[in-house]
């Protein structure tokens, strides 16, 4: 097998601004959305290009217009006739737009029904307060239609059907998602839209507070606090028969990280094993094999819900084989459809013994929204000098897929996780597997206890463990790190190891693509 190419497995999502060049596309996502409302003109969608380019976004999956949003910026006024959007927005037009003002008034959003269920939504939001951040705006007020209602308009009121949405007792799929991206309820708008049959017209008003927002200023204000959400998966092995139960217990934990808003979700050094229970095996050197025939459709699985769940995604570890070579192969699928390899570079003597894996052959970081990462595999975590090289190319969270049969294993791992953090000034999410697969040679018996680890000094956690699972069952931590408090350590911390190196006496020399480097 040659070399996997990764682009051939790769989602291109882009969230950008949008163009005139989208407005055909624009208008029929929404007809389909909006069915029996006019829609956009070319000169509307024109000006508030014009007029607030940054205000009007799009996400794009491979060239295709998926969702959009667009918005002004207005001096928050009670008076103003909120529940008119027409006025609000000056019919499409926003000719009214204020750079200088306080507010940030959405004027509509939209996905396109092929990519519901995709959380677009959310990221077409969060670009919003991100803009409300740089800006310094102090809030966001929406209007929004509650199009679930028309099912129920028989029985209960508008007023009725919201407050049910409201303590989830019904589903909207407008109101519930708004409500769970942060945004308050603040009244109902009768007739806002009275030929939308759905919502019978109605439609809800809502705000969003700016936390950042400092009045009086012009510019954004630094953020004392970087938050990275982190959720580590303890994965229970267990018999499978076909690639689709493995799917679905992947998917329980990427859509439950998903829904606590993760920035990251963890999982496992080969934990794909478990599909060796549903093959025939051989002996282990050919299994390790006929695993690694599950590659397209593991890579296609993985990005898929990296996209689908707006979440990075460690997906542990996989056996892949390339030019004719068994490698043992940590993935990131970024929630941008991308996606990042790191080959385990050090091979414990049980893997050449019983699969015959090949070493990597460098260490990667890899750029993220979230910054910079590296992606260690299981033994890997046991030699200093790699999270020396991934420390010195700027990756501030290590993440450790592992997989160990006894507690003597682990503890090798957890304690060099430990060491790592206070020699490198860095975070360290460990994950392992737990479970038994009796029928499939050494992999068996699994024993973890996966945490995520923090440097030992005031600042952080008592123990320098921010949160840890309980041993060998099947659950999943979720917390956040703070990268501002790596920086801050490292400048002014107790004790300072990266800058306290000697390295007048010692330094790490490492070769990368015919060249070398010092650390």
């Amino acid at each position: 097998m040659e070399t996997i190419d990764l682009a051939e497995f790769e989602w291109k999502t882009v969230l950008r601004r949008l163009a005139i060049e989208d407005f055909d596309a624009l208008v029929e996502m929404q007809k389909l959305c909006f069915k029996g409302m006019q829609p956009w003109e070319k000169s509307q969608i024109e000006s508030q290009i014009h007029l607030f380019p940054q205000g009007q976004l799009c996400i794009e999956i491979e060239g295709k217009l998926a969702a959009s949003c667009s918005s002004l910026i207005l001096d928050y006024d009670p008076e103003l006739p909120w529940h008119d959007w027409k006025k609000v927005a000056d019919n499409g037009y926003i000719r009214n737009h204020n750079p200088k003002g306080d507010t940030l008034y959405g004027i509509e959003m939209m996905v396109h029904p092929e990519f519901r269920g995709m959380k677009l939504s959310r990221r077409l939001y969060d670009a919003r307060k991100e803009l409300c951040r740089e800006k310094n705006l102090e809030r966001i007020v929406i209007a929004g239609r509650i199009p679930g209602y028309g099912q129920h308009a028989d029985r209960i009121s508008a007023r009725e059907y919201v407050e049910k949405v409201v303590d989830k007792t019904l589903y909207d799929p407008v109101l519930t998602a708004q409500l769970s991206n942060g945004f308050a309820l603040n009244g109902l708008i009768p007739d806002y839209f009275p030929t939308d049959e759905a919502s019978r017209g109605f439609a809800t008003s809502l705000d969003w507070r700016n936390l950042d927002y400092q009045r009086g200023a012009r510019r954004r204000y630094g953020h004392t606090t970087e938050p990275i959400r982190l959720a580590v998966v303890q994965y229970q092995m267990r018999t499978i028969s076909v690639f689709s139960e493995f799917e679905t217990q992947c998917e329980f934990f990427i859509d439950t990280a998903s829904e606590y808003k993760s920035d990251f979700v963890v999982f496992p050094e080969l934990f794909t094993t478990q599909l060796l229970s549903c093959v025939h095996q051989d002996r282990p050197g050919s299994a390790a094999r006929k695993l690694a025939e599950f590659t397209p459709q593991y890579l296609d699985f993985f990005t898929e819900m990296a996209v689908k769940y707006d979440i990075n995604v460690i997906g542990g570890s996989h056996f892949v084989v390339e030019d004719e070579s068994l490698f043992n192969v940590a993935y990131l699928f970024r929630r941008d459809g991308s996606i990042g390899k790191q080959e385990k570079i050090h091979i414990t003597p049980s893997e050449r013994k019983w699969w015959g894996v090949t070493p990597g052959r460098s260490v990667s970081t890899f750029d993220t929204d979230c910054g910079r990462i590296a992606i260690l595999v299981c033994y890997d975590i046991e030699f200093p000098e790699l999270v020396r090289i991934a420390a010195q190319k700027g990756a501030k969270i290590i993440f450790v897929p592992f997989n160990t049969d006894t507690r003597q294993g682990y503890l090798r791992v957890r304690n060099c996780a430990m060491a790592r953090c206070i020699e490198n000034h860095v975070y360290v999410a460990v994950s392992g597997c737990t479970g038994n697969l009796p029928f499939v040679e050494n992999s068996d018996l699994h024993y973890a206890q996966s945490a995520i680890f923090t440097p030992a000094d005031a600042e952080f956690a008592r123990d320098g463990i921010v949160a840890e699972c309980n041993a060998n069952i099947e659950t999943m931590i979720i917390e956040d790190v703070d990268v501002e408090q790596l920086r801050r350590h490292k400048e002014s911390g107790s004790v300072q190891n990266w800058n306290d190196r000697r390295r007048d006496l010692y330094k790490v020399v490492y070769r990368e693509n015919g060249e070398e480097f010092e650390v």
